[in-house]
């Protein structure tokens, strides 16, 4: 027999639990929280049966979720072409050269935005066969929804005869060409992936990722795979995934046979089912013509007809269907999908099946209202934001005034709307604070959310809106061990009034403490945990 795991104390630290807000101690029982509590308590509870790690003013908190990735997109861009710091297109061409004078063949990037470089030209398929030296190139950009695509490449795949090519930049289905052919994984390169990628996740304390699998981006086998190595509980403990299969429906039939696939692991058919594209490569569907082209209100991929029709399948059948939608034209046609679907199967179920949205950037009152009454809830990215909404930025090169109306998570919460956080890896990094500091700093003031708010739209909301364990996200007595403890400069409450002081460290306000994120220091972390299995340790933490 296995020798029993002993009990672990962890103490001197700081606990961001609802059942005690002054907690400096825990102790963790096998895949149970036991106990939270101060340190005068802890002392009674050391012995040598249990094992003690000192958080040395550590800060542990519940693990994060991230609501919103691609696993094995983020396995690929990590060990691809960074370009995210490249300022100018001779940034990106030097870029490319570099890599084809180290000897590369074939040359992946991600992560590109012309939107901040001078004269926002991008590179065409001649410039990238020259830099290349021929080599075959896909460089992603930073909203994953178009590229650009060397000549050599292009000429192999017929791209030139394909709709959205236009001299080596690629959308619609001359991208969805592209990437498929530079996505030719075995299974052992998918595995490999995706373990490097969670593994990532875990180092940034995330306990889950929500994995956003659609036949456009990757084969089933993609998520198949994927589903064999995830979790505490394989050779390699990794975070857990939680799949959606984002395939149109269109009958009953057809949503249970796909409920059935994946070891009966879906959450829902939902994610990507993309009803429109992105605000980068103008394929967001809007109401309005795009501020910097005024020939174009971007691309519906599916119809009215499209979205009805599967989320009558999914509703009559109880399962979580939705979309991502970006645009405003975008959401009406979703939105008018959910009407019909509750003038025929009715209100209330339309209410039970929990549906989903992703992304949805361009939300106007009425909108909002409308999900509401439907029961839909959302899953946002902050960064973008932070990366798109500045003056000057992209929101506001592509629409104008419009921008001052995008990403309304205040909005939306204060409405009722469930409102969970993610990132979109790679489209932004998995760095979860970074999306709770983002909510805080909107560009929009109106816009702006506390930090506890945020905190819980990216850890209990999280699973919540996947129909998780009522009792995952939060760190209190009989609640599933999965934390996630931070190295932090400085702990604080936050407000987002900004009529009002903003911090303060006050222990009479009885709210938990999170890290300040204003400090010279983004809290690190120094170790993950998912059902009492530690899934990663910083070098030199007293791991248990």
């Amino acid at each position: 027999m296995p020798t029993p795991q002993r009990p672990v104390l962890y103490r001197n630290g700081s606990v961001y639990s609802p059942a005690d807000p002054f907690a400096t101690a825990m102790l963790v029982d096998g895949d149970t929280l036991a106990w939270v509590g101060t340190e005068h308590a802890a002392t009674n509870l050391a012995g040598p049966d249990v094992r003690s790690v000192d958080l040395d003013g550590a800060l542990v908190t519940p693990g994060f979720v991230d609501a919103h990735a691609h696993v094995t997109e983020t396995g690929i861009a990590l060990g691809s072409l960074d370009l995210t710091s490249c300022r100018s297109l001779g940034d990106l061409l030097d870029a490319v050269a570099a890599a084809a004078d180290a000897g590369a063949t074939t040359i992946l990037g991600f992560g590109w935005d012309e939107s901040q470089w001078p004269g926002k030209r991008i590179p065409t398929a001649a410039e990238l066969d020259r830099a290349s030296r021929g080599a075959l190139v896909y460089l992603v950009r930073a909203d994953i929804h178009s590229a650009v695509v060397s000549g050599t490449l292009a000429a192999g795949l017929g791209l030139a005869a394909v709709d959205g090519w236009t001299d080596g930049f690629v959308v619609r289905a001359a991208h969805v060409a592209a990437r498929q052919a530079t996505r030719r994984l075995d299974a052992e390169q998918r595995r490999s992936y995706q373990q490097a990628a969670l593994l990532h996740a875990a180092s940034r304390g995330y306990v889950a990722v929500t994995e956003m699998a659609a036949p456009h981006i990757a084969p089933r086998e993609d998520l198949e795979t994927l589903l064999s190595v995830d979790g505490p509980g394989g050779a390699l403990p990794l975070p857990e995934v939680i799949p959606y299969w984002a395939e149109l429906t269109s009958t009953r039939a057809e949503v249970g046979a796909l409920m059935q696939g994946f070891d009966g692991r879906l959450a829902g058919l939902a994610g990507d089912l993309n009803v429109d594209g992105s605000i980068g490569s103008r394929t967001a569907a809007l109401r309005e013509p795009y501020a910097d082209d005024q020939e174009s209100r971007g691309t519906l991929y599916l119809t009215e007809e499209d979205v009805a029709a599967h989320l009558m399948a999914a509703t009559a059948e109880t399962v979580q269907a939705g979309f991502h939608v970006i645009g405003d034209a975008g959401l009406d046609v979703v939105l008018r999908g959910l009407e019909r679907t509750a003038r025929e199967l009715g209100i209330e179920e339309v209410r039970r099946a929990r549906h989903r949205l992703e992304h949805v950037e361009m939300a106007d009152d009425a909108a909002i209202a409308a999900l509401v009454h439907f029961g839909v809830a959302v899953s946002g990215q902050p960064v973008f934001d932070a990366l798109w909404g500045v003056e000057g930025g992209l929101y506001e090169q592509r629409l104008g005034e419009r921008r001052a109306g995008m990403n309304r998570f205040a909005s939306l919460l204060s409405a009722g709307v469930l409102v969970a956080l993610g990132s979109d890896s790679p489209v932004t990094p998995l760095d979860p604070w970074a999306s709770v500091r983002a909510c805080l700093q909107h560009s929009s003031g109106a816009e702006n959310i506390s930090a506890r708010a945020a905190f819980i739209a990216h850890t209990r909301a999280s699973w919540r809106l996947s129909g998780g364990s009522p009792m995952m996200g939060q760190l209190a007595p009989g609640t599933p061990a999965s934390f996630a403890v931070w190295q932090v400069d400085e702990l604080m409450v936050q407000t987002p009034d900004n009529r009002v002081q903003s911090w303060s460290t006050d222990p009479r306000a009885g709210t938990p403490l999170l890290p300040a994120l204003d400090t010279e220091n983004a809290p690190r972390c120094l170790q993950t945990v998912h059902g009492g299995v530690q899934l990663f340790a910083a070098e030199g933490f007293a791991a248990a």
